[in-house]
């Protein structure tokens, strides 16, 4: 079997039937690479960077396509340093990278499929029987008469456990504290939602500083303050409560509280993540096997972690593919301890994942399709035709999110 092309398809869908989180955002819009073959086996495989920054993805592929052309899946990590050599001086990290993900997941699926056997087989095989699972919830819905029904909605999906954003959603804006006003805000909001949730509901709160400005993301004595006055409430743990700036400072965050430190979505390659990892600076990594380059480097990042004694949470808000490869690489890792799923399906990740995805008692089953289990048929790419625009950004004078 030899690759005949490797093509991007991009897609833009509604971002989920979650009434919550549709509040806060409507549409969503995927990158999938395609890689045919000489016979009537197609890889398929998405990269994280087609939800923020669509438009870049297909002139990234091509560039790269040649280097695929002609070969096999025997060797897909020398394929990947093929690639990543030759982009070089601009995918050691980001873009690049994370678009290499994407196609790097396409051959494996394709390998999965030549072999008939799940990809996280191929990794290493099966470590787990079943994962624990939470729904990611977004912004924290107010009222706190929403924020409960926003808990209910996802306990009643199946789940036994949430995350949710700090600060509050409310009329359509974001409100973000800091300092002391943070503390109480955010110690409130876990008192009440563990009152009506119950101790034996697992939630997580998300900082979401990876994705704020300079100037308006938490420092670390704004940090420091929060996750001690949350400390009694039994959070699994307390993702991004600071930005990527000075892993120094997560480190020193992380040895100061009992709180579990999570983080680690923003970092794209291995020497990114080699920082954070000398530095012991999260409690719980979270790689992302749509974003970090590739599944091999997923593996790559979970052993390092492990080798450290951490466990490690996937990140997953792309798209199926995105899911699904999260969920291969999480089951081929040994120190897994839950996954990220998107609640309540729309079309780009339902259609795509078909019954490859099943969750029982708010654990993730272990696929048992051939690859990743993902498809994009005719139907699909009819159904959700690309909007220029749909990538998700953050406003700012002369590009305004309207989507």
């Amino acid at each position: 079997m030899k690759i005949t092309s490797v093509k991007t398809v991009l897609l833009t869908g509604p971002c989920t039937n979650d009434p919550f989180l549709r509040e806060a955002r409507q549409l969503r819009s995927a990158a999938f690479i395609e890689i045919a073959t000489d016979t009537e086996l197609v890889g398929l495989g998405e990269t994280y960077a087609g939800y923020f920054c669509p438009e870049t993805v297909p002139a990234i592929v091509e560039f790269f396509e040649p280097i695929l052309v002609g070969q096999s899946v025997d060797d897909i990590p020398e394929l990947w340093r093929r690639m990543y050599r030759c982009g070089n001086f601009w995918c050691r990290v980001g873009l690049g990278a994370i678009v290499l993900t994407g196609i790097e997941a396409a051959l494996w699926d394709l390998k999965g499929k030549l072999l008939r056997q799940p990809v996280y087989e191929l990794l290493g095989g099966r470590r787990h029987d079943r994962l624990r699972a939470y729904a990611t919830g977004g912004p924290s819905n107010y009222p706190k008469s929403k924020l409960a029904a926003k808990a209910d909605h996802y306990l009643k999906l199946g789940f036994k456990g949430f995350k949710v954003g700090a600060g509050c959603f409310q009329d359509g804006e974001r409100e973000m504290l800091a300092g002391a006003a943070a503390a109480e805000f955010e110690a409130d909001k876990l008192a009440f939602l563990r009152q009506h949730c119950g101790a034996d509901i697992c939630i997580c709160l998300d900082g979401h500083m990876g994705n704020r400005p300079a100037d308006d993301a938490w420092n670390l004595d704004t940090a420091k303050v929060v996750l001690k006055a949350v400390e009694p409430y039994n959070l699994f743990f307390f993702e991004e409560p600071l930005p990527y700036t000075n892993y120094r400072d997560y480190a020193e965050l992380t040895r100061s509280t009992t709180v579990p430190v999570a983080g680690g979505e923003c970092l794209s390659t291995m020497s990114e993540w080699q920082v954070y990892l000398d530095h012991d600076s999260f409690a719980i990594a979270q790689p992302d096997a749509s974003y970090n380059a590739g599944l091999f480097h997923f593996m790559e990042i979970a052993r390092a972690w492990e080798q450290r004694g951490k466990r490690i949470a996937t990140h997953a808000w792309g798209a199926g593919g995105s899911l699904m490869q999260n969920i291969h690489g999480a089951f081929a890792a040994a120190n897994t301890c839950i996954v990220e799923v998107a609640p309540d399906f729309a079309g780009l990740h339902r259609e795509v994942m078909g019954d490859s995805f099943q969750m029982k008692d708010g654990d993730v089953l272990p696929p048992q399709t051939p690859g990743l289990g993902i498809q994009l048929t005719d139907q699909i790419k009819r159904r959700y035709p690309f909007v220029p625009g749909s990538g998700e950004f953050n406003s700012v004078p002369g590009k305004i999110l309207t989507t």
